[in-house]
């Protein structure tokens, strides 16, 4: 070899390292993350021996270079590779080589019975044994410098409260964002199914885990969000709903029909996936991460009351985000560098002072605060006759507003918390314009007003029928017409439940959930009332029947009352200046 090609050689094997490296600082740049430090290597499918003897593989990033780093355990359902798991799998390459840049180890970790890890999967019930096992796994390698976090979205997130009470001591830092100690009140929100949730969520998870799909083209085509939706659509009308799983999937599911037939709150089957009640003794730092259009927003910050109330300091991070929404996936990256900078190498230069940062929508500005949720004035907003919402007290003689709602023709979900898109803020006009819509909107408002905090609506209702839901949901209504979703809830009406009035009425309270959003001068506030979001909620079928097994279906006429004597109204927490 001549010494001018051995010149060229090295020439270009320099410029190829150069533009690795400035690649990989244009990313970090890009995504607001400290500059990446090292070149970085990989360790495919390690198989992690479970007490049981079933093994779970794993990939390893690191560093390429001498020395101790910590290490971040994440464990995924959803594949760790570009070889395991489609575009997910893409994702665990991504962040694995996001963090071994930057001075960690990085053990991604495939779940019991998924892709190329062995035994048989259960979704949410096997998280705490093989989550500790893996712990204690990493505790024996010889990279392993004493200190671990764990970080991820989700289900990701979820299994890392399956280990955090009486955690081992080298566990020192969790970022769980997206997600909950517990998943029964997300499967079963306000009472009904989160249908449109989880039988997406089994189509993505059966899809990429498919022995049948062979091409990694043809998986990603079927998992485009869209796509998902036209597939899914006979599914999320077929009825019983403990059979769509066969609609979706060509197949019976035996996790899907478990959450279906264990449907009471008080069943056992939820007390071997409920890790909330050892929250309390939860010491390892914690740093929380949500959407305030995620579809587990409402629990996630449930988690964070509770570790306030025992006396923890956890970090909490609400922006714009919907649950898969790309923004939200950095922001909990980038997030959890930062707090295992702090907690696991000592370095909080870039850790906030504040605990709590959220992001006010319609302001487009972030804000830090010492806790969720900030000093509020609670307004109340009238229904009142005319359609008018108003913050005077209603008229005495208003007349009832009525609609007719029937499960056969449900009122659709549009936009909002849901897994995927089209979620998020949309424009509602179309859906306002049906006639089992209900609409009360204020003036143009003369100055801004920002709302922060957590919402109610208090109604006085009637049904023609014993079961029955009522729905309200906050728009945001813009000069040009358009209505944007805020936040919204709904309330499941059935015998025992709500307050019966002395004229045969009944008061209930629909918990809006939490958001942090500025209405700006000249917009008007507009409150939906309705009985349904199909297929989010599951429709009320209006019989009474059980939710999984229910076939027939009964249209309820409804009744919304706005008078001195049933004073209906949508509940602010409105700041003062």
């Amino acid at each position: 070899m001549s010494k001018r090609t051995v010149i060229g050689l090295l020439g270009l094997t320099l410029a190829a390292l150069g533009a690795y490296r400035f690649r990989r600082q244009i990313i970090g740049r890009l995504l607001g993350l400290p500059p990446a430090q090292y070149a970085t290597g990989v360790e495919r499918n390690i198989r992690v021996p479970m007490p049981d003897g079933v093994g779970l593989m794993a990939d390893h990033y690191f560093p390429k270079v001498t020395g101790a780093f910590p290490t971040i355990l994440i464990r995924s359902t959803y594949g760790r590779g570009s070889d395991i798991g489609g575009p997910l799998g893409l994702m665990m390459r991504f962040i694995g080589t996001r963090f071994a840049e930057r001075g960690y180890h990085l053990v991604v970790q495939t779940t019991r019975g998924r892709f190329d890890s062995e035994g048989e999967t259960e979704p949410f019930v096997d998280a705490a044994p093989d989550g500790r096992a893996t712990l204690d796994w990493i505790a024996r390698q010889a990279w392993f410098d004493g200190n671990v976090g764990m970080w991820g979205q989700s289900y990701l997130g979820y299994v890392q409260w399956a280990v955090a009470a009486g955690a081992p001591p080298y566990l020192k830092a969790l970022v769980p964002s997206v997600t909950t100690s517990q998943f029964r009140s997300v499967l079963y929100p306000d009472g009904a199914f989160g249908l449109d949730t989880f039988l997406r969520w089994v189509f993505m998870v059966e899809t990429m885990d498919s022995r049948d799909i062979r091409s990694k083209w043809e998986i990603m085509q079927r998992l485009n969000a869209y796509t998902i939706g036209r597939l899914l659509a006979p599914a999320f009308q077929h009825l019983p709903i403990v059979e769509a799983d066969t609609v979706a999937v060509g197949a019976p599911l035996s996790y899907y029909r478990n959450w279906l037939t264990h449907s009471r709150p008080d069943d056992p089957y939820w007390k071997q996936m409920d890790y909330s009640s050892g929250l309390s003794r939860v010491t390892v730092p914690v740093h929380l991460v949500s959407g305030w259009y995620d579809l587990i927003l409402r629990e996630l910050i449930a988690d964070y009351t509770t570790l306030k109330a025992a006396g923890r300091s956890p970090y909490l991070t609400v922006g714009p985000w919907a649950h898969t929404d790309p923004g939200g996936l950095v922001g909990a990256l980038r997030e959890g560098i930062i707090w295992f900078d702090a907690h696991l190498k000592g370095d909080r230069r870039r850790l906030r002072e504040k605990p709590v940062r959220i992001y006010v929508m319609g302001a487009q500005e972030w804000r830090e605060m010492d806790s969720w949720p900030p000093p509020a004035r609670e307004t109340r907003y009238f229904l009142r006759a005319n359609r008018q919402l108003s913050t005077e007290g209603p008229e005495a003689d208003s007349p009832p507003d009525q609609y007719c709602y029937d499960p056969a023709d449900p009122t659709p979900s549009v936009g909002g918390p849901l897994l995927m898109p089209p979620s998020g803020p949309t424009d509602n006009r179309a859906l306002e314009a049906r006639p089992d819509v209900l609409c009360y909107t204020t003036l143009a408002l003369g100055a801004d007003a920002e709302v922060i905090g957590s919402l109610r609506l208090e109604l006085y209702v009637r049904s023609s029928l014993a079961h029955t839901d009522f729905l309200g949901r906050l728009c945001d209504v813009y000069p040009d017409g358009r209505s944007i979703n805020i936040c919204d809830g709904l309330f499941r009406v059935a015998p025992g439940k709500g307050e019966p009035q002395p004229d045969g009425s009944l008061r209930i309270e629909v918990d809006m959930w939490a958001t942090a959003h500025r209405f700006r001068r000249g917009h008007c506030l507009r409150l939906q009332v309705s009985s349904g979001a199909h297929p989010r909620w599951s429709r009320n079928l209006g019989t009474g029947e059980p939710i999984a097994t229910g076939t027939k279906m009964l249209a309820a006429d409804q009744t919304v009352y706005h008078d001195s004597a049933h004073p209906s109204a949508l509940i602010l927490p409105v700041m003062t200046s």
